[in-house]
């Protein structure tokens, strides 16, 4: 009990260090959110600029600039897996591991964690991944599988001082927001009296604390023999302490080796595959030396948003005041309501002198155009174009000027693209690594092959087994994981679509006029998903196999060969088509013509 109270004020001390440290982050990250939701709090400028009482002025009207300009930038589209062997007899396994992995991003949600990432990392500069092997879910045939989540960058508590990466920490703690029935039926520990101790990191700008609600924390750390320890509280009560948890347990044993049954061995033995890294993935806006986050969009446009707001109610106060004023002696007897022919009784010339109408239009030009002055400032630090946004742009005067007016806006934004896909690409090998330590069952693969057809392979962890020169066994895990470039077009159905049908226009697929290039083209649009693409296929299919049953019923015909369209002597001894079979005629007369127009293309 005195260890594992130690062991607790180790872990308390660290998220104490850690929070220290980052308390002045999570403050930012708070003010990020206000801004992007629309705060209408104003930034005073110079002293006593303050709302009565002493508090903050307030705007009634808020163009949000950050939300409009943090939305332009959203890309729904996940990135796809793209393997790479380091040898060449490993290429089937690549292929087997790429499809994997798609097949995993099919069965996991990432369509709303990659819609929650792309606004996390414009607002907070960052955004976490953690991998998580869930033993709980099975299947008839399988046990386990891999659980991939996002983490806030309020739920980090990392260590102090480590800026690189979290690779390169010792150690580092999540705070996961949770309930206390979950932590009950995972650790079977009654947690029941314990409050949530950080109710803030539930929701954007805090929360208030609820009943069933709890935070866990969840530390990591390295261990001397490079494995990775886990250990995990609720205020004052532990509920796992897991020296090297990456490790194969059997009744809360650690298990070093496996025996596998192999061709011509008996039994060999070896050792369980272990990832020994940390399974935390963070995703960066962009790298910015001596911070662990990238950098925040709003953050570089927080003054433009508070310039725009200020305008924005300088120019409705300004609409409101304007209108018609009246100015007359001070004599309670003079009414300047609308009543028609109503007679003033003046008794002098000055008094009527004082009687006057001034209009009060509320001139904004001024103002309007400081306003879109600071507008275009903010897109311009961002790298916003009105091309990139799908805006009128008066400055691009033909289609191809749009293109690359918004190419030029693509390269301003393309490090952000490059630190998505490394990420991903981290996301993917961890994956992978977390498969071969954990899945003993094989796992069914499927994928499409070039005629739109369904292909199954087998994702079998022992086929990454290999035997040294010295007869010692070792896993393979030599690949190298990128993101395949190509997703964001293949993404893109309508222009897929229409590269296919270009593809098919000048040849690419075959012979345009063939049924064997049609079939082939209907494929490639019924995997993109075009309407009817699959029934167009079918039918060109029995067609051509009604085809090929007729011409095999001519050539076994014994005049067949005597006929003018079957011979190359334009029908000398040929037998009148009246001599042959209607349907052989029609057969016949079928192939001349595709014969024909196949000619004519070759021609042209």
């Amino acid at each position: 009990m005195k260890d594992n109270r130690k062991k607790l004020d180790i872990w308390q001390n660290r998220l104490a260090e850690s929070d220290a440290a980052f308390s002045a982050e999570i403050t930012k990250m708070n003010a990020r959110e206000r801004l992007y939701n629309g705060d209408p709090t104003l930034k005073p400028l110079v002293r006593g600029d303050s709302a009565k009482g002493g508090g903050p002025n307030r705007t009634s009207h808020v163009r949000n600039i950050i939300f409009e300009n943090i939305e332009s930038q959203i890309n729904s589209s996940v990135p796809q897996p793209k393997v790479t062997p380091r040898r060449k007899k490993d290429e089937k396994l690549a292929e087997i591991i790429e499809n994997f992995l798609r097949n995993e991003l099919d069965r996991l949600p990432f369509e709303r964690m990659n819609d929650m990432a792309e606004r996390t990392v414009p607002i907070q500069g960052a955004v976490g991944f953690l991998v998580e092997w869930d033993n709980t879910r099975r299947t008839h045939m399988t046990v386990g599988e891999t659980d991939v989540s996002v983490i806030h960058p309020k739920q980090f508590a990392p260590q102090p001082g480590v800026f690189t990466g979290i690779a390169d920490m010792d150690w580092i703690i999540l705070k996961n927001p949770t309930t206390k029935e979950t932590v009950r039926r995972k650790y079977n520990k009654n947690i029941e009296p314990e409050s949530e101790s950080e109710p803030e990191i539930r929701a954007a700008d805090g929360d208030s604390g609820a009943d069933a609600a709890i935070t866990q924390y969840i530390g990591f750390e390295k261990n001397p023999d490079g494995g990775i320890n886990r250990y995990s509280w609720v205020n004052e009560v532990e509920l796992e302490d897991l020296e090297n948890y990456q490790a194969r347990r059997l009744d809360g044993k650690e298990l070093d080796y496996e025996n596998i049954r192999l061709p011509l061995e008996p039994e060999a033995r070896v050792a369980y595959y272990k990832p020994d890294v940390f399974p935390i993935i963070l995703q960066r806006s962009v790298s910015v030396y001596g911070r662990l986050l990238g950098n925040s969009d709003v953050d570089q446009i927080r003054d433009q948003q508070n310039t725009i707001n200020r305008i924005e109610q300088k120019i409705i106060d300004r609409l409101i005041k304007a209108g018609t004023r009246i100015t007359l002696p001070n004599r309670a007897d003079l009414r300047t309501d609308p009543t028609d022919g109503e007679r003033w009784f003046l008794d002098n010339p000055a008094d009527k002198a004082m009687i006057d109408v001034y209009n009060f239009t509320g001139n904004l030009e001024y103002e309007l155009m400081y306003l879109a002055s600071v507008y275009e400032e903010a897109r311009q630090i961002i790298g916003i174009t009105d091309s990139f946004q799908g805006r009128k742009d008066s400055t691009a005067t033909s289609g191809k000027a749009k293109e690359f007016a918004a190419a030029q806006a693509a390269g301003r934004l393309e490090s952000k693209r490059v630190m998505k896909e490394a990420a991903y690409a981290e996301l993917f090998e961890l994956m992978f690594k977390f498969m071969l330590a954990y899945s003993d069952e094989p796992r069914t693969v499927v994928y499409k092959n070039s005629r739109g057809e369904n292909e199954y392979l087998e994702f079998d962890r022992h086929d990454f087994l290999e035997r040294d020169a010295s007869g010692e066994w070792y896993w393979n895990d030599q690949f190298l994981f990128s993101c395949d470039t190509s997703a964001p077009l293949a993404g893109n159905r309508e222009a897929m679509w229409q590269e296919t049908r270009m593809n098919l226009q000048t040849g690419a697929f075959g012979d345009p006029t063939s049924i064997e290039t049609l079939i082939l083209f209907w494929s490639k649009m019924e995997e993109l998903h075009y309407p009817g693409a699959g029934n167009t296929k079918k039918f060109l299919e029995e067609r051509m196999g009604a085809i090929n049953n007729e011409q095999l019923t001519i050539n076994d015909h014994p005049a067949a060969a005597r006929h003018p369209s079957m011979e190359g002597n334009g029908g000398a001894g040929g037998i009148p088509p009246e001599m042959l079979p209607p349907e052989m005629v029609q057969a016949i007369e079928r192939k001349a013509m595709e014969d024909a127009m196949r000619q004519m293309t070759i021609n042209n």
